[in-house]
């Protein structure tokens, strides 16, 4: 097959969830022995023409001149370049600045389209954008040949929402087997006497709700808050507010798997505040690192985690699991979790399942 990913910044991944799946999808059926295209933002830090056996497709993307308007040029810019390639199957990730362009698709390759999350659900977004993700997320449905949900959630959302039928397949996480003690020296911190937390600086991830418990608790243990808060206002402000308590550090983006794994794998609690979405990639790989997990009370991490975790709806539940909950007593529910991604969230056991439906689309088609 000769297919082609869309929707991304581009691989290697230097920035999110779809992006680091991009790369391993892509990587593992090159490596199958199909033909494969993924396209790049034109100022992505990689500009070679392949990776790993995947062809790069570079594309103008004047984001960092317009903001995100400049995501919509690079989408069109993409999909007019997709016109003459004669793929046979188009995967779009994710629907919010593309599927507005959907007429422009070439009418051979099979689209299909992974749903992301409930990007319309999102509150930094003002009413009318909303509205109009509302709106793209119909069209998505509607342009798509196929759809993928990853979480049963969004599964039953597309489902009660437009009727339509989506391939339920995961996002997935590689096992993590090397812990490496002497990595916790550049951060200044202690195995298991530090609590933390990956996120994007979004509100509906929870970050503030998370860090107001932190700031009421007695107990001034190390917390370490990564995700890139110099990325936007909301991030500024959270560094701002909690500029006096001295235990909460803000680390910045971290992109190193490695360096990221090992401290999950050391921290005393993990807490994942994502609340809108489908199968976030910073939940199974904190489980694949053996964390003990506080989770935001919601049926999207409820769904994986189910009684293998603790979870919060307020900042006193997160005061309340910093001063009680203690990861040496809790081995079951992280022996547990991890069994999860070894048994059902593998990139291995995710990518194969990814190309078998390909391989049904085609067919169908």
């Amino acid at each position: 097959m000769k297919i082609a990913i869309l929707g991304t910044r581009g691989i290697p991944n230097y920035y999110s969830g779809f992006e680091q799946f991009a790369e391993f999808f892509s990587v593992f059926i090159a490596k199958k022995g199909h033909e494969v295209w993924v396209y790049n933002s034109h100022n992505h830090r990689y500009q070679e023409k392949t990776f790993k056996g995947v062809n790069i497709i570079h594309q103008f993307d004047p984001e960092y001149k317009l903001g995100t308007f400049g995501q919509f040029i690079y989408d069109l810019n993409c999909i007019i370049d997709s016109r003459k390639r004669n793929f046979d199957i188009i995967l779009q990730l994710g629907y919010t600045s593309n599927t507005i362009w959907h007429r422009l698709l070439p009418k051979g390759p099979i689209i299909i389209s992974n749903m992301d999350g409930l990007e319309w659900k999102r509150s930094k977004y003002s009413p009318l954008v909303r509205k109009f993700l509302k709106y793209a997320e119909k069209l998505a449905v509607k342009s798509s040949d196929y759809l993928v949900s990853d979480s049963i959630g969004i599964q039953n959302y597309i489902l009660k929402e437009y009727q339509a039928k989506s391939e339920f397949i995961a996002y997935g996480a590689e096992l993590f087997e090397t812990p490496n003690l002497d990595m916790l020296q550049q951060y200044d911190v202690e195995e298991y006497n530090y609590n933390m937390l990956v996120a994007r600086f979004e509100p509906e991830n929870n970050l503030e709700m998370i860090l107001d418990g932190v700031a009421l608790c007695k107990d001034k243990t190390v917390f370490l808050v990564v995700g890139r808060h110099d990325a936007n206002k909301f991030g500024a402000f959270l560094k701002n507010k909690y500029k006096s308590n001295s235990n909460i550090r803000f680390l910045g983006g971290i992109f190193n798997l490695e360096h990221l794994n090992n401290l999950r794998y050391y921290s005393k609690l993990y807490f994942h505040g994502h609340s809108v979405g489908g199968t976030n990639p910073s939940l199974l790989e904190a489980m694949a690192s053996k964390a003990l997990i506080i989770a935001n009370n919601n049926e999207f991490s409820k769904s994986i985690l189910g009684e293998d975790a603790f979870y919060f709806s307020t900042k006193e539940d997160v005061k309340t699991h910093l001063e009680n909950v203690k990861k040496t007593y809790n081995k079951d529910k992280i022996d547990n979790c991890y069994f999860k991604i070894e048994n059902e969230y593998m990139w291995e056991v995710i990518n194969n399942k990814y190309l078998d439906f390909f391989h049904e689309c085609i067919k169908k088609n």
